[in-house]
């Protein structure tokens, strides 16, 4: 049911593990010799969600649209311009520092490039055991790297071993051992596969699905890809330059898709289905972030825009049950 701010939320009675409200974030533009901001990048504006414990929301969306950069507004690793965040019903933004620290070992990040995201020069083991650092754990840390070997399904002699001698594959499964390590409740699993073959994604995928299972994980799924979301998610949230424009259970958001982005995004995912629909090409180029468009920033794009689209700005609304859709002519396909 929607909660007091109006927050697509799925229909449960118990609080969420994370809520954003409001969630806004802008970049400055710095030019010149004495590097003064000339513009602003908005790169989210006024995101409000939630995500219930044990569940996985797939946040999806064009390159550019926003997705990582809410990611690392609910983690707090960047701090919003605007809005708030809760994790566990405490509000991120107004804990002192200490606290923030030992909440935060509760939230961990995977990242796209995991080759990147390893330092060369430690062992796998030792990056594994890096975040371990509670002094009741510290005795048992080889121990423990080799639980989470086991757990990833890589072998405990990997601990011995080097990021450059193994594959891609390997290699994420190294990041997720290293995130599980601080026994997080919540990952933010940020385009974890796309640098993966199509083979080794489907492993990935269906490991992060066994952990979900087996400790209880809460993951916020960030991909560009709306066939690897539809593996992995429960619920999904569509973003187009900053803003979530449709919200709804994995279901009916690929079966019953009302924004015109989502139509245009699942109408381009490939198919051997001949009786498909038909793919939906949108006009134009993604409008600035620097300069958004102040109505509907879709507008320009959109093969459903009336003249009120370019007038006013549509907020995100329930427009059926757990379904939030931003748009003013909103309609199901034909064959839909």
């Amino acid at each position: 049911m929607p909660s007091a701010a109006g927050t697509p939320s799925p229909s449960s009675s118990a609080p969420p593990l994370v809520r954003t409200e409001h969630l806004s974030k802008a970049f400055p533009i710095r030019r010149g010799l004495l590097r003064r901001t000339t513009a602003w990048l908005s790169a989210v504006d006024d995101v409000s969600l939630e995500i219930q414990r044990g569940e996985t929301l797939g946040l999806v969306g064009e390159s550019g649209s926003g997705k990582s950069t809410l990611g690392r507004l609910i983690l707090n690793l960047v701090p919003p311009s605007r809005g708030r965040v809760w994790f566990d019903g405490q509000e991120l933004g107004a804990l002192p520092a200490a606290e923030l620290r030992r909440l935060r070992r509760r939230m961990q990040i995977i990242f796209q490039d995991p080759y990147s995201s390893l330092d060369p020069r430690m062992s796998v083991g030792s990056i594994i055991a890096e975040g371990i650092r509670d002094p009741a754990e510290r005795p048992h840390r080889r121990a423990r790297v080799r639980e989470l070997l086991d757990l990833v399904g890589l072998p405990r002699a990997a601990a011995e071993r080097y990021p450059h001698e193994f594959s891609g594959g390997q290699r994420q499964r190294i990041c997720i051992a290293r995130a599980l390590a601080v026994r997080p409740e919540f990952l933010v699993a940020d385009e974890p596969v796309s640098s993966l073959d199509v083979s080794i994604q489907a492993q990935i995928l269906n490991l992060l699905r066994e952990l979900q299972k087996e400790l209880g994980l809460t993951y916020l799924f960030i991909s560009h890809d709306l066939s690897v979301v539809k593996h992995v998610a429960d619920r999904v949230a569509v973003m187009y330059l900053g803003k979530v424009v449709e919200a709804a259970p994995k279901e009916r958001l690929y079966t019953r898709p009302l924004h015109p982005y989502t139509q245009a995004l699942l109408s381009a995912i490939p198919s051997l289905d001949s009786h498909r629909r038909e793919r939906i090409r949108l006009r134009g180029e993604i409008p600035s972030p620097i300069d958004p468009p102040r109505a509907c920033r879709f507008a320009s794009r959109c093969f459903r825009a009336i003249d009120r689209c370019r007038a006013e700005e549509p907020r995100l609304e329930q427009v059926e049950p757990d379904h939030w859709v931003a748009c003013f002519n909103f309609a199901p396909l034909p064959n839909g």
